[in-house]
């Protein structure tokens, strides 16, 4: 089964906590410190594999969880760090954000590879804090929690050529006899509902890739029928084949069908208009095909636009040959690079940014009796926090006097007793004497 969206959870991995530890040496007195720092967490990276095609395999697992870093040593010993979860995806794939929309990655190069949730840092241990003042501290950070994130993986098929047309125009019967494709082929419309590949050899040695894309119908470009399903998938191919039949056997005008498709194309990204098409006159093996493809190409030359146009007939190979040189000779002719616009290369993304001054990053609002303080570098910094020694407690506090906050509490009518809470952590507020 071709799946060509998912959406899945990734996290970071959480940095190892840093220790507390002295040395204890015989004939060192006082050794001092000796806590290492905990490792870093490890990323969830994001690396294109050209041997994929499709998302299925996210359809059965769709978290991704990056180790944990170690936690520090004694001996001044750092924990190691985690190895990063490397996720690999089909070439095509756009990464975005479920919660801004924001698109994070454009990943089409085999091997091209983005950070997608980044790794906690590790916790530092109680060297890191020793000062003259503090020469023994018992004080460790936790490691910071790794950034999770749902995101949405939507592919668009990497092919070289495309076949755009009405449904039941004779597409998946042109991609079967050019190429190893077996698609499935019915006298009805929507037989293809999903992309079909297939490698064309020219037979001189020369070959490329052609996609049999979902039919079009009036009023794809905002989703009617399979709309956007088809739609985002013409933007990566580098040629468009415009199959039309030229038979009319679904009673309807040729010309008006290929207009009809244009017109899709151009409202959906008007970049598509610009793309090299070649037009494919299939079923000329039945009756008043020669006759509508004669008032087509009347009409084609009254638009100005120089189309290349050959007749075909799918089932009876006839002309198919020279439309396959044709098609390799222009895609030989124009770049090898997508040509729909790309975005950079993203190696690193950060989901949180401080923009005020840290030391002014905070507010302070009335919750019934308790007062709640909003500020995210608070918040990340009780994460970091070991609560459970008092060397550690009494350093938050003072980091949350020197800011200002026990004064704006203190300003806004806190009294001692009275409860604060910052984030999911609460305390009384205590009034030094």
């Amino acid at each position: 089964m071709f799946v060509d969206k998912a959406k899945i959870y990734v996290k970071g991995g959480d940095g190892g906590d840093g220790l507390v530890a002295f040395r204890r040496e015989k004939y060192v007195p006082e050794g001092g410190p000796a806590g290492g720092d905990g490792g870093d967490g490890g990323d969830v990276i994001f690396r294109v594999d050209e041997g994929l095609r499709t998302l299925v395999d996210f359809r059965y697992q769709k978290h991704f969880k990056a180790e944990r870093g170690e936690k520090g040593r004694n001996k001044s010993q750092h924990g190691a760090n985690a190895d990063d979860m490397i996720v690999r995806v089909p070439p095509g794939t756009v990464v975005v954000d479920d919660d801004t929309q924001e698109i994070i990655a454009d990943l089409t190069k085999h091997g091209q590879e983005v950070v997608i949730a980044k790794g906690g840092r590790g916790g530092r241990g109680n060297t890191r804090f020793a000062t003259t003042n503090n020469t023994a501290p018992e004080i460790a950070e936790n490691g910071e929690e790794g950034v999770e994130r749902w995101v949405v993986l939507e592919l668009k098929v990497m092919a070289d050529v495309g076949l755009v047309g009405f449904p039941s125009v004779g597409k998946s019967t042109l991609l079967s006899v050019v190429s190893g494709a077996r698609p499935k082929i019915g006298a009805y419309h929507f037989t293809t509902l999903t992309p079909n590949l297939g490698v064309v050899d020219v037979g001189d040695g020369r070959s490329f890739v052609m996609a049999d894309l979902p039919g079009l119908i009036e009023g794809a470009h905002e989703g009617v029928g399979l709309g956007h399903e088809f739609l985002r998938h013409i933007e990566r191919t580098r040629i468009i084949l415009h199959v039309v039949d030229m038979a009319g056997t679904e009673g309807r005008d040729p010309f008006d069908d290929w207009e009809k498709i244009n017109d899709e194309l151009r409202l959906y990204n008007a970049k598509l208009e610009e793309r090299p098409q070649i037009i494919a006159a299939n079923k000329m093996d039945l009756p008043e095909a020669e006759e509508n493809l004669a008032e087509f190409r009347r009409r084609l030359a009254e638009t100005g636009k120089d189309y290349a146009v050959y007749g075909i007939s799918a089932v009876a190979k006839s002309g198919v040959q020279e439309l396959l040189y044709k098609v390799m000779d222009l895609l030989e002719s124009i770049p090898e690079t997508p040509v729909v616009e790309e975005l950079p290369e993203i190696m690193e993304r950060k989901v949180y940014r401080l923009e005020a001054d840290e030391d002014q990053d905070f507010t302070i609002r009335r919750d019934n009796e308790a007062f709640v303080v909003d500020s995210p570098s608070i918040e990340k910094l009780i994460k970091r926090t070991n609560f459970s020694t008092h060397e550690s407690v009494m350093r938050f506090a003072r980091i949350l006097r020197k800011r200002g906050i026990d004064k704006a509490l203190r300003d806004r009518g806190a009294k001692d007793g009275q409860t604060i809470r910052i984030g999911d952590f609460e305390f009384e507020f205590v009034e030094q004497e």
